[in-house]
């Protein structure tokens, strides 16, 4: 005669996979809120490097577009917009945003603005 025990074995082992599906997607769902974080937070550096270095009145080899390559991880391809206007210069930087999740390709951008003021020269 069969025990309920043992009947029941099989239903355990349905329930923690499912359980284990769910873990997963949630895991993934954390890792893309700071993904998302991280691409915000690149865009801001990236708008900032970029409007010092066009603020610059004698730059050091390192054009706006060039600051921004080397202060953004390489892995995010930023878009860098702007230029001087006055004595400000104000660059604009937008991040797509990686997904980590399977199936959805798009999170969207993170676009980030800096201003700074053009540097007067020293007599």
């Amino acid at each position: 005669m069969r025990t309920h025990r043992e009947r029941d074995r099989g239903q355990v082992a349905l329930e923690y996979i499912g359980f284990i599906a769910l873990l997963l997607l949630v895991g993934l769902a954390a890792i893309q809120l700071g993904v998302a974080a991280y691409a915000v937070n690149q865009a801001g550096t990236g708008a900032r490097a970029a409007a010092r270095a066009a603020s610059l009145d004698e730059p050091k080899g390192l054009s706006p577009e060039a600051a921004v390559q080397a202060a953004v991880s390489g892995w995010l391809y930023p878009d860098p917009k702007g230029g001087i206007a006055g004595d400000q210069a104000t660059y604009t930087v937008t991040i797509k945003i990686p997904s980590v999740i399977p199936g959805i390709p798009d999170f969207g951008t993170a676009t980030r603005t800096s201003t700074m003021p053009k540097l007067q020269p020293h007599n």
